[in-house]
């Protein structure tokens, strides 16, 4: 793992140094427990108060930060991205040497650029292209026609099926199924009949899909991934769907088919989406959200609960409901008075 100076690390980041400039760091750490040879960093105010106490030989922090102390220091404008810039020129991985492993089974058809690397076990389908500098794992299933943009890392046991499309420097983690059919039938008399699902999918440059996630193909068309888009794992995505470019998506999200989301939406964990929904740019979903068929979410006032609402009305919901018990009690005192008034004799 590299070390790096306090001045490297302020031109990491483009930050203003105060202290020691050649003091090593050679790891991370959170503000409580980082050492004088680790870095940690305070993006608010309550973190700007615990870095008081910290031991840390680094501080990442804001402009407004005065303090001092036995750290060095440096101020940026975001301390938390530049502290993800500190995280990748620390601990990320040199490139694998460019390799095809001896039980890869690879089609006469296929065209993979010489500065790919592909791990054991790994199957490629007739006339895929794979692009430049692309890291294929063990154990992964690349179909026929396959389209995979340079620099993209598909990590073990990912599956890719047939007339996929996958752009730049994506990133696919282990156990996703990209491709697969969505769920399409339709009533055939007594039973259902499958509508075959010839669509594709479409995966935009920059995006991070998580582990065991499923992209489902398009029954006709498209399903897409926007560029710059974050899915957690154990996200599904069903036929159809258009999600924005840097869109975030937390975990156990559920999107059922031809929904839209436009681009830098926030949407939270457990979220069940309804189909043909549509969440606008810039919308917020608040998690374990149910978003009902049809339903748009406007941009602006997060949206929480189910069905989904704006949040004040939400908040407000709850507050009556925690009111039930006492308007119960409330109301068997008044019947309780209201039965003594009648049994008085006139």
């Amino acid at each position: 793992m590299p070390s790096l100076t306090t001045a490297q690390i302020a031109a990491l980041c483009g930050g203003e140094l105060a202290g020691d400039s050649q003091r090593p760091i050679s790891a991370a750490n959170t503000l409580e427990d980082a050492t004088n040879e680790e870095v940690a960093f305070a993006a608010n105010t309550k973190a700007a108060r615990e870095a008081l106490r910290s031991q840390a030989g680094c501080l990442i922090v804001d402009r407004d930060f005065n303090a001092t102390g036995p750290w060095s220091v440096v101020r940026v404008p975001e301390p938390r991205a530049a502290f993800a810039a500190v995280l990748r020129a620390l601990y990320e991985k040199p490139g694998t040497p460019h390799s095809i492993h001896p039980t890869a089974i690879i089609a006469a058809t296929a065209r993979l650029d010489s500065e790919c690397s592909v791990g054991a076990y790994t199957t490629i389908g007739e006339h895929t292209v794979i692009e430049r500098n692309c890291r294929i794992g063990n154990g992964c299933a690349i179909g026929a026609h396959v389209y995979i943009g340079e620099e993209t890392v598909l990590h073990a046991n990912v599956s890719i099926y047939d007339r996929v499309r996958i752009g730049a420097r994506v990133s696919v983690h282990a156990g996703c199924v990209i491709g697969a059919d969505g769920f399409g039938f339709t009533l055939a008399g007594d039973h259902y009949e499958k509508f075959p699902q010839v669509g594709t999918v479409l995966i935009e440059d920059d995006v991070e899909i998580g582990a065991n996630c499923c992209i489902d193909r398009a029954a006709l068309g498209v399903t897409r991934i926007g560029r710059g888009t974050k899915l957690d794992n154990l996200i599904h995505v069903a036929h159809n769907c258009d999600i924005g470019c840097h869109v975030v998506v937390a975990a156990q999200t559920g999107f059922s088919g031809s929904v839209f989301v436009g681009d830098y939406a926030v949407i939270g964990g457990q979220t069940g989406i309804g189909e043909k929904a549509k969440i606008e740019s810039k919308a917020i979903v608040g998690g374990k959200a149910g978003i009902l068929t049809g339903q748009t979410v406007h941009a602006g006032e997060p949206v929480w609960g189910i069905p989904a609402r704006p949040l004040r009305q939400h908040l407000k919901g709850l507050a009556n409901v925690a009111k039930i018990p006492q308007l119960r009690e409330d109301l068997a005192s008044l019947k309780k008075k209201l039965d003594e008034i009648e049994k008085k004799p006139d």
